[in-house]
């Protein structure tokens, strides 16, 4: 990955939907949206989640996910997820300003290592740290 590739520290860089019933949230987004789906293979071959695409060019836009494995503690919402240099650093100010930490860290292997957070308002969203 290029200097240029990299995702910009405070840009928002995904989003998902945590529900228990990931398969009627991923048919209802179907037919409401015009989303097509790919599964995802997740624990090992257990269930799949979902990444959500756009019908004409095919291009991912989201993830439809169980309420299972990592995302077992997350109430059912749309989550934000926003790059930060340092997951460690960014939840210490957190807490340090007012914020909880609700769920994580947690490693995503390859990939990185987010957590989900509480600001002083009530607002819920994930801090991502992508791996080098």
């Amino acid at each position: 990955m290029s200097e240029n590739d990299k995702p910009e520290i405070g840009s928002l860089s995904w989003f998902d939907l945590t529900v228990p019933n990931a398969e009627e949230v991923r048919d209802f987004y179907g037919k409401v949206i015009g989303w097509q789906h790919e599964p995802v293979s997740m624990a090992d071959g257990k269930y799949d989640d979902y990444n959500m695409k756009t019908p004409a060019s095919g291009l991912t836009v989201t993830g439809v996910c169980h309420s299972r494995g990592v995302n077992a503690d997350l109430p059912p919402q749309w989550l934000l997820y926003f790059i930060v240099e340092n997951l460690d650093k960014s939840i210490d100010e957190c807490k340090k300003n007012g914020g909880k930490v609700l769920a994580g860290p947690k490693n995503m292997e390859k990939y990185g290592s987010y957590c989900v957070i509480e600001d002083p308002a009530g607002a819920v969203c994930a801090l991502f740290e992508p791996a080098e």
